[in-house]
């Protein structure tokens, strides 16, 4: 009894320890010279940017007032950086080894290897559902003797509200697979991925995966091209046609640039689940003349639906590098759901996951009230928070138990992910777990550095503005003064 007292009196000392930094005056509000005079030469005022450092501690009470804190409580767009506040709250409310399932029913009967009567999916929202998984599920069915099925194919896709806004809402590319919208049965984040090679007189390009639906127009030419901006000149289309998509590519392509890949949204969600189906079950050595259907209904399956088995993704923990090493938008967005869906029930709502967000950081101590939550991914428009707040969530998790599955989630400086590229030559290469975002008008930047001395700190830079793709080398700026403190 009394080591739990000891336990709670420490734990109080602690927090308001940390709310007194937090409310602590902010020494320093000017940004170090070499940022000031980075953003001067691309004309951005150092109005438009917020900074936030903070050093830290061993224990949270022994923590200072933070380093420097420039423009620090205005609200901003923080782009892909909210995918921390979404990955922090994951962590800490499903836990590092929650895993998604996904179940098979039948409403028939099997006798023989015939299955006489449909197949159900029940989907609860895994976000690194791929081929492979597929795969595996339907190699298992086979397993326990289905051979021929008579009836439909239906997804039961009732855990996630079906009132996401239309693929390509945000910027009109429809087609762009950082578009795609939450379901709760996304097979392959709902995207064809091409591959495209060349040697000195031909581009070729292949699907992955490679269905008969998908027809592909090859306009294509070998030329002279930038291979670090290949993108640029290579033109695509995509038209449905009847149940199939023809994709049509235009434009040059180097013979230098290797492999490269292209992810689009090329079929319909419907007819993209039924063509892959179709693929795998046929190569299973299985048969099936069915069609497919979806249900939406909170109700789901039928009363005499029968549970055939059930298939688990890997643990979070596992996962989590996909959403932020890469800024994957849409595994983000099925993690707000699946947080939602947990605490509050199905069918899963993104706003029902931002109070859920919202609610949980007040229990750990943090009060964000300007904070804006659209779809936990950062693509969106109206999504909010300010540089302390956002530095705040780092000191939090920094010292939560789910600190090693966070930070090792991130971006590593000039080794992978999103920041593989950047800083390649500088001492601080392998020193750094950043979370980057970029948007239109949007640049941002969050994550922990090990200084030089082997101190770690809290960095968060923020910046909107019409410019913002130039402020590139102010960010760096910052990075090395925060490494040479």
């Amino acid at each position: 009894m009394i080591r739990k007292l000891f336990l709670i009196l420490c734990l109080s000392a602690s927090s308001f320890a940390y709310a007194d930094v937090q409310n602590a005056q902010l020494l320093n509000t000017e940004l170090p010279s070499s940022v000031r005079s980075a953003l001067q030469k691309i004309g951005i005022p150092a109005e438009n940017v917020s900074v936030y450092v903070q050093a830290l501690a061993e224990q949270p009470r022994q923590l200072k007032p933070p380093l420097l804190a420039h423009q620090a409580n205005i609200p901003l767009n923080p782009a892909s950086t909210m995918k921390l506040v979404t990955s922090y709250a994951g962590l800490s409310l499903l836990g590092a080894n929650y895993r998604w399932k996904t179940e098979v029913y039948t409403d028939g009967v099997l006798s023989n290897g015939v299955l006489d009567g449909s197949l159900y999916i029940k989907a609860y929202g895994d976000p690194n559902f791929m081929t492979s998984d597929f795969w595996r599920l339907l190699n298992r069915l086979r397993h326990l003797g289905v051979q021929e099925i008579k009836g439909d194919l239906i997804i039961d896709n009732s855990y996630f509200a079906s009132k996401a806004p239309a693929e390509g809402s945000f910027d009109g590319e429809a087609t762009r697979a950082y578009n795609a919208t939450p379901s709760a049965l996304a097979i392959n984040l709902k995207a064809s991925s091409f591959r495209f090679d060349s040697d000195a007189n031909v581009v070729s390009i292949t699907p992955e995966p490679n269905l008969p639906e998908i027809k592909i127009n090859n306009l294509l030419k070998v030329g002279n091209a930038d291979c670090a901006a290949w993108r640029n000149t290579l033109g695509y289309d995509v038209k449905q046609v009847a149940d199939a998509a023809v994709v049509t590519f235009s434009g040059v392509y180097a013979p230098n640039c290797t492999e490269k890949y292209l992810e689009l949204l090329a079929l319909d969600e419907n007819n993209y689940t039924l063509d892959l189906f179709r693929k795998l079950w046929r190569e299973l050595g299985g048969s099936f003349n069915g069609s497919i259907r979806m249900l939406n209904a909170p109700k789901g399956l039928p009363d005499n639906a029968v549970k055939l088995m059930q298939q688990d993704s890997k643990p979070l923990a596992q996962i989590l590098p996909d959403i932020n090493k890469w800024s994957n938008n849409l595994m983000a967005r099925q993690l707000l759901l699946t947080i939602a869906a947990e605490k509050m029930g199905s069918p899963a709502t993104e706003s029902n996951g931002a109070l859920v967000l919202s609610r949980w950081l007040s229990t750990v101590g943090l009060n964000f009230n300007e904070m804006v939550i659209d779809n936990g991914s950062g693509l969106s428009r109206i999504e909010r928070i300010n540089a302390r707040h956002m530095g705040e969530l780092l000191v939090s998790a920094y010292y939560s138990p789910v600190m090693p599955e966070l930070m090792s989630s991130l971006p590593i400086l000039a080794v992978d992910g999103t920041m593989m590229k950047r800083m390649q030559d500088s001492p601080l290469q392998g020193r750094a777990h950043l979370k980057t975002g970029t948007i239109n008008g949007v640049f941002t930047l969050a994550g922990y550095v090990l200084g030089k001395n082997g101190q770690r700190y809290v960095v968060v830079f923020m910046a909107n503005h019409a410019k913002v793709a130039l402020t590139k080398p102010a960010q760096d700026a910052l990075l090395e003064w925060v490494y040479e403190q």
